[in-house]
C-alpha cells in the first residue's frame, strides 16, 4: 500500500500535510486504489504549489431517474427540445432504477450493442449516447456525482456512424409526391422542396419570419444557432399566398382543428409517399432533394452550403459529387493553360 492510502470499509481514504503542516484526511469516495492514488498525487502537487487543497465533497446516494428529471427541467431552455426529450425518456427506461455511481463504461457499451442489436442504425445509438453522456457532465456539475464516475462515462466512444444516406427524388417524383398530399401537408412539402428547411423549422414557422414584400424567411433559431436568410422563389410565394391566415395566428402552418402548429406530419407524409409509389423516403430526404438538384444545376457548393445553414462546408460535400461539371470545367481550364505555354515554347525555338 502508497504511503499515504489506507482503507475504511470498502472505500479508500488519503492522507497528507497540508500549508500549516496538519496531517489532512480526505474520503475518496473509491474502492480504486488507482483513483486514490491519482487524488493523493493531485492533493501534493496542489500543495507543492502552494495551494490548499478542498476536500472531496461528501455526495449522497442519486438514483438516474432523479438526474432524468432535474436533467429535462433543464433541456427545456435548449434547442432541440423535443428530440432531447425522447432520449432522456428511452434512457431512464433502461436506467432509471440504477444508481449513478454504478455506471460503468462497459454498463454504456452495452447499451451501445443493445440499441445495435434492436436494429438501430449506429446515428441512432449516438444520439443516445451522447446525450448520457452530457446528463452526467450536468451531474458532475450539480454535485450529483464524484468525478471518477463522471471520467467512466466520458471514455465511452460514440460508435463510427455509416448511415449517412443521400436519397433524393427526381423532378417527376417530386411532383408525383406532390399530386398525392392532402391539402394541409401540399403546402409543407413545397416549403421543404423550395427552400431545404429542417421540418423543425418548418412546423414552427412564424409568419413574422416570412417577409414576402422583399421575398426572404428569416431563421433565427436554427440548430446551429446561426441565423439564416432564405430568397422565397416563385413557387413557394404563390403557395405562401394561398395559406389561409388567421388575423391573430402567430404560425404560417397550424392545424385548423386546434389552432396549434402541427408537431408532427408523418403519418400523412408517409402515406402520400405510399400513394406516389415512393419507399424508404423520410421527410428530412426533401432537404437532400433540395440540395442536390441545386448542385446538378450548377449552384456552387459555398452557396449551398449557406442555404442548407450547414456550419462547415464539409457537411456540404457530400453533394459534390452531382456536379462533375466543375471537374470537367477544372480540366479544360489546365488543357488551355498547358496548350497556350506549349504555343508560347514553339513560338520562342523558331525564333
Amino acid at each position: 500500500m502508497t504511503k499515504g492510502i489506507y482503507k475504511r470499509g470498502k472505500l479508500y481514504w488519503i492522507r497528507y500535510a497540508g500549508l500549516d503542516g496538519r496531517m489532512r484526511f480526505e474520503a475518496t469516495h473509491s474502492d480504486k486504489f488507482r483513483e486514490a492514488e491519482a487524488l493523493l498525487i493531485q492533493r501534493r502537487q496542489s500543495i507543492k504549489e502552494g495551494k490548499q487543497p478542498e476536500p472531496v465533497k461528501k455526495i449522497g446516494q442519486h438514483f438516474f431517474k432523479t438526474l432524468a428529471r432535474d436533467y429535462l427541467a433543464w433541456a427545456e431552455r435548449q434547442r432541440g427540445y423535443e428530440s432531447k426529450r425522447y432520449f432522456i425518456k428511452a434512457l431512464e427506461d433502461a436506467f432509471g432504477s440504477i444508481p449513478l455511481r454504478s455506471f460503468t463504461t462497459m454498463l454504456i457499451e452495452e447499451y451501445q450493442s443493445n440499441k445495435l442489436k434492436a436494429g438501430k442504425k449506429p446515428a441512432t445509438a449516438n444520439r443516445h449516447v451522447a446525450t448520457l453522456k452530457h446528463m452526467f457532465t450536468k451531474a458532475y456539475e450539480w454535485d450529483m456525482i464524484e468525478e471518477y464516475v463522471w471520467k467512466k462515462v466520458r471514455k465511452v466512444k460514440l460508435l463510427e456512424e455509416n448511415n449517412r444516406r443521400l436519397r433524393f427524388l427526381s423532378k417527376e417524383e417530386c411532383q408525383n409526391l406532390l399530386d398525392k398530399c392532402d391539402s394541409h401537408i401540399r403546402p409543407i412539402v413545397v416549403t421543404a422542396l423550395n427552400t431545404g428547411m429542417r421540418k423543425g423549422e418548418i412546423l414552427s414557422l412564424k409568419w413574422e419570419n416570412v417577409d414576402m414584400n422583399h421575398g426572404f424567411i428569416l431563421l433565427t433559431d436554427t440548430k446551429n444557432g446561426e441565423r439564416r436568410e432564405i430568397p422565397i422563389n416563385e413557387t413557394l410565394m404563390a403557395t405562401l399566398k394561398g395559406l389561409p391566415r388567421r388575423i391573430d395566428g402567430k404560425y404560417v402552418f397550424y392545424d385548423p382543428h386546434t389552432d396549434k402548429p402541427y408537431q408532427d406530419v408523418k403519418r400523412s407524409f408517409n402515406t402520400a409517399c405510399r400513394k406516389a409509389g415512393i419507399y424508404d423516403f423520410h421527410f428530412h430526404d426533401l432537404r437532400h432533394t433540395f440540395a442536390s438538384h441545386l448542385v446538378m444545376a450548377g449552384v456552387d457548393i459555398t452557396t449551398v452550403k449557406e442555404l442548407l445553414g450547414h456550419k462547415s462546408l464539409a457537411m456540404t460535400m457530400r453533394y459534390a459529387h452531382l456536379a462533375p461539371a466543375h471537374k470537367v470545367k477544372a480540366v479544360s481550364v489546365l488543357d488551355s493553360a498547358l496548350n497556350e505555354r506549349r504555343g508560347f515554347v514553339s513560338s520562342a525555338k523558331s525564333v
